[in-house]
This record gives structure tokens, C-alpha cells and sequence, in this order.
């Protein structure tokens, strides 16, 4: 790009800087140095290639979404919680918003993550240890008891029964009398990466893309604000997948539901603004920075030039991210402190929209309060103290930086070139990146790249190659045994009686009647979002909900695979 295209793109940058809002804060380093709210080449250079590299706020955004960066709004604190029963996670939220939190994500129990009530024979032992739990519309209104879900964002992280716990979230903020067209937040619902990764599924992938696509329709009509998709590369990180492996997969899987909106004959300038993505940083602090880069270099291109968007929102790619609970010892847990707020700086750095830092003793139970407020305290210290926040892509233009974000992102592009071989070249029912998605599911593709790359990375720990800190290496501590939090097994005891009542409480007639109407319409082909509003407003259990629908539509099994 030569000097004169520079110049008249920084022109263009300063020009929607101007006109943007900033917040009122004090921009300048710690000795009262004035900074710039963006750097880039001198006044009067050519850059070979800058236009990959570009101006905040302008295609490709590789350095970010908005002209003023954090100038203009800090990342949202959002942190993820989620234990015991809905009362006790209530008290959680209303610590963390009391400390400065800025948004709320969810997390469930396992049994809820698969779709059964607390008191299915399979949810033994398991209620609330590794989430909340939640059985119905009730419950959700115990866990946002006092808390205005018109006025916070709320993420919940859950996909295979996302859709009718997205109904609870819903009804819940009906009974506090909330506009439902006026919430924001995000909703998981990333069927593929549980075929990928995380193994939480409850059908064969088709009946899940039914939903997931009424629940775009719904969403695109009624709650223009919210955002119904997180497209999860966090998952597939923890699995033991590399930066690129993330990265590639989790667009690639994000293509496949652009071209779900699309089969629909939904307008992608309409939907693909409610797509949201969820990415892990990991602790290798310049490669996590390239690949958010890249990450929304990629996105912007493809939805541009494949997709067909020409809106900008509809090319942003916004992403929450979280710290990696996969880089957390139990050996020295103190060191994850320092590990944590590494990887916090790099998703900063790397321009993320939203963040959840993991707790210290996260690798040994849930968090205490204790660890919980450190977390928290730990993003607060870097967006209050260390004047990340005065400069929109401070790294831009840094050889090595640019160096890694061209690699991974060439990496990716190779990877989506494999994935679309796999479907074929023939016709493709929703599109050619969802078909080659769905083959490499079927044949284990993802799963044992994942595999291999997990073994090398296992394989260089082993040989002392790479190194972690308290636990191949530097292994002497004066450390003492932290106190952890414990679940009692009475929540399980007391939510099983909770649910007995309100189940004996309710009208059975009517439960029954609106489960079999949402069952009509699943067989109907209408969009089945309202019916299963109403079995909700009847409290129909989420368990009774996804047993009407296993009943119907089958359970996936996993192919054996050897």
C-alpha cells in the first residue's frame, strides 16, 4: 500500500474517531505521557500489505471493530458462574454485579447440560456440583431473583438443550414484566462443537440444526437484540486442539450456520449480527493475540466474499473469551494467578468483547468467593492500571505479531479447504461448509486431529520440551493446601423436593397438552419456538421437554471408533 492510500485510510479512521463517542477517562501512561489513540506507519511511508492490517473500525478489522478501540467502551467483565441450586448461584451473581461486574454467564449442571431434571435416575450425584441446576421456568426466576434481566446481558453456556432453556430464560423475564424484544445477550447452541469436542448432544445433528434454525428465525423477529448463536472454539481448545485448529474450526463451524440462515431464506444482514463467538486464551501469549486477529480478518472476508454480507455488523466477528481452564495445575494452584492474568492480557491485547477469568482452585472444584473476587479483580486491575485500554491494537504493525496472525490465518484456510472436500462436490442440503462438517462428524475427522495434536503436546510435557511450571519443572513449594468448595449433597436432596412440589403444584392436564402440541409441531415443520414457550409457561420440566422430543427424534450414538 503506498503512502498516499495510507494517509487517506487514516483520514477515513479519523474522521469516525471523531465522531464517536469516548468515554471520559484519563488517556495518558502512568507518568502523564499523552498517547495516541491509534499508531500506524509514519506520515508519508509506504507499507507493503497494510491494507491486511488496516485501521480499527475498518475491513478487514483486524485491528478491531470500532475506531476508538477501548477508548470508546471496555470489554465487558463477564463472569462465568454456576453452582448448587438456583438460590445459591443467585447470591453469586449479586456478589460479582456488587463488585463491578458487568454481565452474567451461566453455568449448569451436567444433568441440565444433557437435558434431564434433577431427579432422573441419571443426574445421580451429579446436581449442581459443576453448575446450577435447573429443572424449569421456575428455577430461572430463583436464579435472576432480583435481578433486572432487562438491563444486564446474560450469556448462558449450553447447547444441546439450549432452545428450551433459552424458553425458561425467556419466561422468567416475562414474570418480571421485561419487553422481550428489548433483551440482549447470548445463548450457546453450538451443536457442532459438541460433536467436535465437548460430547454434550442430545440427538442426531439434523433435528438440532431444526432448532438452532427456528431459533434464528425467532430471534431475527422478535428479540432483534439477542444474540441466539455462540459459535464455541473454547471447547475444542480444551480437547487439546492447536491455535489454528481453534480458530479454523470454530469459523468453519460458523460458516455452517451462516449457511443455515441462508437455507431458511433468512437475509445474512440480518441474522449474522446475532452470531457471537466464544475463543480460549491459552497461555502462549502472541499466539493467542494473532489468532483473535485473524480471527475477525478471516470472518470479515468470508462473509463479505462467500456469504455475501455487505452490512458491517453483519461482517464483525464479536467474540467473548475465556481464560484456559486447561492451563490450570492442580500443583501450586497459586501460579494459575499469574497464568490467568497472562492470558487475560493476551484476549485484551487481542481486542476480545467480553472476558471470564478463571479462578485460581478451578482445577480442583468450583470456585470459593474468595477465588472468584480474585478472578475478577484480576481483569479490573488490567483495565484500571495498566493503560491497555488507552490505545486500540496497541501490537498493530509489530513484525512478529503480523507474522503469526498471516500464519494462522494461512492455516485456517487450509483447514476450510479440507473440511469443504470432505462434503463432496455434489448438492449439499444446507451448504458446502455445513455438509463437509457434518461428514467430518460422521468419520471422526475432527475428533482425531484433535487427538493427534493433544498426544504431540502431551508428548513434549513428557520430554521436558515444553514446560509447566510446578509441574515439570521448578516443582519445590513452601505452597499449603488450599480450602476448596464443596457441594453437600443435601442440594441435590433439597432440589429433588423442590421440584416434587411444584410438579404436584401445577396443572398436569395442561403440561401434558402443551409437551404434545410441541410435538405436533415438530412434525409439522412450523417453527416450533412458540409451542415450546408454552409448554414452559405450563412448567413443563426441562427433562419432560427433551423426553418428548428423544421419543420423537431418537438419541445420537457416537460411532465406535478405534
Amino acid at each position: 500500500m503506498d503512502a498516499d492510500e495510507i494517509a487517506a485510510g487514516r483520514a477515513r479512521w479519523q474522521a469516525r474517531y471523531d465522531a464517536a463517542r469516548k468515554r471520559d477517562a484519563d488517556f495518558t501512561t502512568l507518568s502523564g505521557m499523552s498517547v495516541e489513540p491509534v499508531y500506524g506507519p509514519p506520515e508519508g511511508a509506504a507499507y507493503p500489505g497494510f491494507d491486511r492490517i488496516g485501521w480499527p473500525g475498518e475491513f478487514p478489522y483486524t485491528r478491531g471493530l470500532y475506531p476508538t478501540g477501548y477508548r470508546g467502551r471496555t470489554w465487558t467483565i463477564r463472569q462465568f458462574a454456576g453452582f448448587g441450586n438456583a438460590r445459591q448461584t443467585n447470591e453469586r451473581y449479586k456478589m460479582i454485579l456488587g463488585a463491578g461486574g458487568g454481565g452474567l454467564s451461566v453455568a449448569f449442571d451436567m444433568p441440565t447440560l444433557m437435558g434431564r431434571d434433577s431427579d432422573d435416575p441419571q443426574s445421580l450425584g451429579e446436581v449442581g456440583h459443576c453448575g446450577v441446576a435447573v429443572d424449569s421456568a421456575a428455577d430461572m426466576e430463583v436464579l435472576f431473583d432480583g435481578i433486572d434481566l432487562a438491563g444486564v446481558t446474560t450469556s448462558m453456556t449450553i447447547s444441546g438443550p439450549a432452545v428450551p432453556v433459552f424458553c425458561m430464560y425467556l419466561v422468567a423475564a416475562e414474570r418480571q414484566g421485561a419487553d422481550l424484544s428489548t433483551l440482549d445477550g447470548t445463548l450457546q447452541t453450538d451443536i457442532f462443537k459438541e460433536y467436535i469436542a465437548q460430547k454434550e448432544w442430545l440427538f442426531d445433528p439434523e433435528p438440532h440444526l431444526r432448532l438452532i434454525g427456528d431459533l434464528m428465525e425467532y430471534c431475527a423477529r422478535e428479540i432483534p437484540r439477542y444474540k441466539p448463536l455462540s459459535v464455541s472454539g473454547y471447547h475444542i481448545r480444551e480437547a487439546g486442539s492447536t491455535a489454528a485448529q481453534e480458530l479454523a474450526y470454530t469459523l468453519a463451524d460458523g460458516f455452517g450456520y451462516v449457511e443455515l440462515g441462508l437455507s431458511r431464506g433468512l437475509d445474512v444482514n440480518t441474522f449474522a449480527p446475532g452470531l457471537s463467538f466464544f475463543f480460549d486464551s491459552h497461555v502462549d501469549f502472541f499466539e493467542e493475540i494473532a489468532k483473535f486477529r485473524a480471527a475477525r480478518r478471516i470472518w470479515a472476508r468470508w462473509l463479505r466474499d462467500v456469504y455475501g454480507a455487505t452490512s458491517e455488523k453483519a461482517q464483525w466477528l464479536r467474540f467473548h473469551t475465556q481464560t484456559a481452564g486447561v492451563s490450570l495445575t492442580a500443583q501450586q494452584p497459586v501460579n494459575n494467578v499469574v497464568r490467568t492474568a497472562v492470558e487475560a492480557l493476551a484476549a485484551v491485547l487481542g481486542g476480545t468483547n467480553s472476558l471470564h477469568t478463571n479462578a485460581l482452585d478451578e482445577t480442583l472444584a468450583l470456585p470459593t468467593d474468595e477465588s472468584a473476587e480474585i478472578a475478577l479483580r484480576t481483569q479490573q486491575v488490567l483495565m484500571e492500571e495498566t493503560g491497555v485500554t488507552n490505545v486500540a491494537d496497541p501490537l498493530g504493525g509489530a513484525w512478529y505479531v503480523e507474522a503469526l496472525t498471516d500464519r494462522i490465518e494461512a492455516e485456517a484456510e487450509e483447514i476450510f479447504a479440507r473440511i469443504k472436500q470432505l462434503g463432496g462436490e455434489g448438492p449439499h442440503a444446507i451448504g458446502p461448509m455445513t455438509s463437509g462438517i457434518l461428514r467430518g462428524i460422521e468419520d471422526g475427522w475432527f475428533t482425531g486431529h484433535i487427538a493427534e495434536s493433544a498426544f504431540a503436546y502431551q508428548q513434549a510435557l513428557e520430554k521436558g520440551d515444553k514446560k509447566i511450571v510446578g509441574v515439570n519443572c521448578h516443582t519445590g513449594t513452601v505452597a499449603k493446601d488450599l480450602e476448596i468448595l464443596r457441594i453437600s449433597h443435601e442440594v441435590e436432596l433439597e432440589q429433588h423436593r423442590v421440584l416434587a412440589e411444584r410438579k404436584s403444584a401445577r396443572d398436569d392436564a395442561a403440561v401434558t397438552a402443551a409437551v404434545a402440541r410441541m410435538v405436533e409441531v415438530a412434525r409439522s415443520g412450523e417453527n416450533m419456538i412458540p409451542a415450546m414457550l408454552d409448554a414452559v409457561r405450563a412448567e413443563a420440566t426441562l427433562g419432560e421437554i427433551c423426553d418428548a422430543l428423544r421419543t420423537e427424534w431418537g438419541v445420537y450414538r457416537e460411532p465406535a471408533r478405534f
